[in-house]
């Protein structure tokens, strides 16, 4: 049989091909389909063969669709077929077949995924902004319907996001349950349990310039947000954001990190499988489709990642005039003094270094301080703290985790190597590139304008820095960007309070680190070039809300002062009463009331703090209840607290 070239394009026909043993194998944008015919060929027949298209459904890969060959004559062979363009495009399907005389070859069919660009990110916005105004999202039965969702899908498919965060940074076990699984079912449970509390209108004292009325702090729905998260807890810091989002009742769009790509893959699914399509998508893809995503008008972007790019993502926010909260990150400094139990202090170091995605995550402690006499000291403990917990070889450990990219990989050898730092190592330097691995890695005193004291870390590397006194730590700390973290390890109680004092950083924790991230009473989110806004509990509640201010009033109490003529007697009042000196007030009083009613008589005694007002009305007096009362009792609240 020669060669064939064919390009058929047909309608969606539903037919099937008993004759054929049929295999399907899903790899992400691939479907392979082994097609072996047992038809016979009449003899001397030149009838070309028929393909036809089965849709069956969608899958998580979009491409689980059924190849029918139907061949008018016996063959054992097997063919490849490369199928474009896309099956999802709307009405008719093109197909490119090559057939071959080769026997034994593969039938593989490959679905171009269509791309995603600003046309397609645009009817995205558009069908979620369409939902959103529906008001399904608003309600309180929507919400907890998502969040328990959420609940169950980490519950059961806990194995699954193990397995995802192990294929894209070898995260242990109990540390992607710890740190990822179960702070997003903590979130789920907080919001569940709070969520009609938080929903409520807050009530808010009204002035004496209002009376009489009432006000509150009304929390609504911003629209549709965006969430792009990022790969060093990919699972966690893409969840818990939109879990906030959803409590606020937005319609939300989750765009993963690519540089974790099976917990992206993981994501999409899930979220297809568990949430409400109609108002919760995932955009996987990397720089085009980020872009794609960033020229769309949103009510709200939340962007958790380096600064570099919170400043791409902040610029163009500013194009649509988009409110964001910026997670960033920047060199955390850890500060030991002398007189801390050194074990202990050990332990922390290194739960908050290398135990904490072995230093990739932005509140890891990226450098420390301590003084040169207390350094050696320090340098003994941390090595043994580093071998209690990953073994005399950490490169053999299973409990820490690897380097998630090569390039990653390739930047902190670059740190390592700079010829200033590279003979200051006393602890680790061990390295293996085709594992991703780097073991934990300790320098004393490397210089200031190294790069390994110029940028942020992220990874084993741990630079100690020694002064003479502990107290001018701060100014060190002061002389860079402020951080996300900081840390102090003492027993000296003015140490501590000058510390909090002098030093500004997202947040802080004395004698520990890290564990302010598990605190949902405590804001998380940095300051200056370490980001801009918070969340974690009601913080990401009120994150993605608009306090909206809301004042009532009746049709009672209409003084005539407000209004004009402003006459003298009027400004005297007005301005009594916006100056609130009280005396002032009562002076003003006497004479607005003596203006109304010539025959009013009005007499004000006080005693200690008591003050009393006597008045004394003719029988044909025209004064109503309000004029007489009401700035009598707006007086009495604003003084009354």
């Amino acid at each position: 049989m020669k060669n064939l070239l064919e390009r058929v394009t047909l309608d969606l026909i539903r037919t099937t091909l008993a004759s054929c043993n049929q295999k399907i194998s899903i790899k992400r944008k691939k479907v392979i389909l082994l097609v072996t015919s047992k038809l016979s060929r009449p003899s001397g027949s030149s009838q070309l063969p028929i393909v036809t298209v089965l849709w069956n459904s969608v899958v998580d890969t979009g491409a689980r669709r059924t190849l029918t060959y139907c061949s008018p004559w016996k063959t054992s062979h097997k063919h490849e077929a490369v199928l474009f363009p896309p099956l999802s495009s709307p009405i008719r399907k093109s197909l490119c077949i090559c057939l071959s005389s080769s026997a034994k070859l593969p039938v593989m069919m490959e679905e171009r995924k269509k791309t995603f660009d600003a046309n397609e990110a645009a009817l995205l916005v558009k069908e979620l902004n369409e939902s959103f105004r529906t008001g399904k999202t608003k309600s309180y039965e929507w919400r907890v319907s998502q969040l328990k969702s959420i609940e169950k899908m980490v519950v059961e498919r806990e194995k699954d996001i193990c397995e995802a965060l192990y294929k894209d940074l070898s995260k242990p076990e109990l540390e992607a349950f710890v740190s990822e699984i179960a702070m997003v079912k903590s979130s789920c449970k907080e919001a569940l349990k709070e969520l009609k509390q938080w929903m409520k209108p807050e009530k808010a004292k009204t002035s004496m310039e209002t009376y009489p009325s009432s006000a509150e702090i009304v929390s609504e729905p911003l629209g549709t947000v965006l969430v792009i998260s990022t790969w060093n807890y990919p699972f966690a810091l893409s969840v818990k954001p939109v879990i906030g989002a959803i409590t606020a009742g937005n319609a939300t769009v989750l765009k993963p990190s690519e540089i974790a790509p099976a917990t992206s893959s993981l994501l999409s699914k899930l979220f297809e499988e568990y949430l409400d399509r109609s108002a919760v998508r995932v955009v996987e893809g990397d720089v085009p489709q980020t872009t794609a995503l960033l020229e769309q008008k949103w009510d709200k972007i939340f962007y958790t990642g380096s600064p570099r790019v919170g400043r791409i993502i902040m610029t163009a926010a500013a194009k649509h005039l988009t409110p964001v909260v910026l997670e960033l990150g920047g060199k955390c400094p850890a500060v030991i003094d002398s007189d801390v139990d050194l074990q202990v202090t050990a332990r922390r170091i290194v739960a908050g270094k290398w135990q904490a995605n072995n230093g990739q995550a932005c509140i890891s402690v990226d450098y420390i301080i301590t003084t040169k006499d207390f350094a050696p000291k320090l340098i003994d403990a941390l090595r043994k703290g580093i071998e209690e917990c990953f073994g005399t070889d950490p490169m053999e450990s299973k409990d820490i985790s690897r380097i998630v990219s090569s390039n990653h990989f390739s930047r902190l050898l670059s740190l390592m190597d700079e010829y200033k730092v590279y003979n200051k190592i006393v602890v680790g330097g061990q390295r293996n590139q085709k594992e991703l691995k780097i073991a934990p890695t300790i320098f004393l005193d490397v210089p200031g304008d190294s790069k390994l004291m110029q940028e942020e870390i992220f990874g084993p590397l741990l630079p100690i820095i020694t002064v003479g006194n502990v107290k001018d730590s701060i100014d060190l700390i002061n002389s860079k960007t402020k951080p996300l973290a900081a840390y102090l390890f003492t027993n000296n109680d003015m140490l501590k309070n000058y510390f909090v004092q002098s030093v500004s950083s997202g947040g802080m924790v004395i004698n520990d680190t890290v564990l302010h991230v598990t605190v949902s009473s405590l804001p998380f989110g940095g300051v200056g070039e370490s980001g801009m806004g918070s969340y974690h509990g009601k913080f990401s509640f009120d994150a993605f809300s608009h306090k909206k201010a809301v004042l009532y009033r009746s049709f009672s109490g209409d003084a005539t002062v407000r209004y004009p003529p402003y006459t003298p007697e009027k400004q005297k009042l007005i301005k009594a009463v916006m100056n609130g000196g009280i005396f002032d007030i009562i002076l003003a009083l006497m004479g607005w009331f003596l203006l109304l009613n010539s025959t009013l008589t009005m007499t004000c005694t006080t005693e200690h703090d008591h003050m009393t007002i006597f008045l004394d009305f003719p029988k044909d007096s025209v004064l109503t209840l309000d004029e007489i009362f009401g700035p009598i009792l707006a007086l009495m609240g604003r003084f009354g607290d």
